[in-house]
């Protein structure tokens, strides 16, 4: 096998150690010099990392993508290092019998060397910035939900039936009515009265909703929690405002995939943070989806297919398209939403909610690569693309089933106009 690099490097990164294995070779196919050193996890013990890596004249580097302390190694060298590698763990399984944190870091160096792993896809700085961003956003939103529920939790405790009248507990009404409780009224005649808006019309229904047994331990709990869901939309605001002065120069991409059905601008924000604008790293569509784990897995033996499991992919992503596709799927009148009704009554709809998902990916990815905006196919797009003949001796052969004689008679097609022609 012949070599691809003369001097690489494999890491084997820790927490709080780096082991780094470097091989060097004069002349392709000539004797390899090994090189073993260990250092620190700080920052001056990678900048000394770097300058050895560097004096020794290593132009490519691969590493293990170990958690998240990778990723200060990656920083420091992918500006100095001619080609930086992250590699996936499970494409890296050393020999049974030699795990030993050198030994990984020369089988690291090995594979680099001869080119038998893949390099992951790291975005660049900036988008890497933006997906810290929106991650951290949608676990402040997801935060925010579970104190909702806890806060519904414990006034179901208390007897409040307030949800039950409500639309939503924290309604400008709903939380007057809070705050009054917490402030020490307990009674439903005075409660009920501070209802606003359509709620006043369920002032009865909202008096016997409010007839419980509140008490000051229920009062402090929920005072907390809703101090805590201000805090929650305070820093949600101000994660917002700083991803739109971070995507600015995106914000031609943010629309276009705004135009895709169930995608809003704050999931096109998010999809634009996973997988980058720029889809010159991946070949195709299908490199996408196959990356993204949105398509199905191939594992064939002796000629047998043995299951076609999708692969995990990015967590991140798979939960925003999720979304997305939740939404396309009551829409009206769009191919997507066609496609999962169509999916779902045969195979279910997980099946058909995948099917979606790399739909959606597979027209981010035409559509950031052309510029262009998203063009339906149209809800009829199944139907249009059938034999009209042999849909028509389908449909007779049913209704002869259930005992009716069925002719059918082709209408003529109607001539073009001349103006329409022209």
């Amino acid at each position: 096998m012949e070599a691809q690099v003369a001097r690489c490097a494999g890491l084997d990164v820790h927490k709080d150690e780096i082991v780094a294995c470097v091989r060097m070779a004069e002349a392709p196919g000539g004797p390899v010099q090994v090189q073993l050193h260990t250092f620190g996890a700080t920052t001056r013990e990678l900048l000394a990392l770097r300058d050895w890596l560097t004096g020794l004249g290593v132009t490519r580097v691969g590493m293990e993508s170990t958690g998240v302390y990778w990723r200060p190694v990656f920083h420091i060298l992918e500006d100095v290092i001619g080609e930086c590698w992250l590699l996936n763990a499970r494409h890296m399984h050393n020999v049974p019998g030699r795990k030993t944190d050198a030994a990984d870091a020369q089988w690291i160096a090995e594979l680099v060397e001869y080119g038998l792993v893949r390099p992951s896809f790291v975005p660049p700085q900036p988008i890497r910035e933006l997906r810290d961003l929106t991650r951290y956003r949608k676990a402040q939103i997801e935060e925010r939900t579970r104190e909702v529920q806890r806060l519904d939790k414990f006034l179901q405790d208390a007897g409040i039936k307030l949800s039950s009248v409500s639309s939503s507990i924290l309604t400008v009404s709903g939380r007057a009515i809070l705050e009054s409780m917490i402030a020490g009224t307990t009674d439903p005649e005075v409660l009920s009265e501070l209802a606003r808006g359509r709620l006043r019309a369920k002032i009865p229904a909202l008096r016997e909703a409010l007839n419980g047994f509140f008490t000051g331990h229920h009062g402090l709990i929920i005072g907390e929690i809703l101090a805590k869901l201000d805090y929650l939309d305070e820093a949600i605001d101000r994660l917002s405002t700083e991803i739109d002065r971070v995507i600015a120069p995106f914000e031609a991409k943010v629309a276009l995939l705004d135009t895709i059905p169930g995608v809003d601008r704050r999931t096109a924000e998010c999809l634009l943070a996973e997988i980058g604008p720029d889809m010159s790293v991946f070949p195709t569509a299908g490199h996408l989806a196959s990356w993204a784990g949105r398509c199905p897995g191939q594992h064939e033996s002796a000629g047998r297919s043995k299951g076609g499991k999708t692969r995990k992919g990015s967590t991140w992503l798979r939960l925003h398209l999720h979304e997305a596709a939740r939404a396309a799927s009551r829409t009206k009148g769009t191919y997507l939403c066609a496609q999962y009704r169509r999916i779902k009554a045969n195979r279910g709809a997980s099946k058909a909610r995948v099917a979606v998902d790399h739909s959606i990916l597979v027209a981010v990815w035409h559509m950031l690569s052309r510029g262009e905006p998203y063009q339906d196919l149209g809800a009829d797009y199944f139907a249009r693309r059938r034999d009209p003949d042999r849909h028509a001796q389908r449909l007779a052969a049913q209704m002869n089933s259930l005992g009716y004689d069925v002719v059918f008679t082709k209408r003529p097609t109607p001539p073009t106009s001349p103006a329409r022609a022209a």
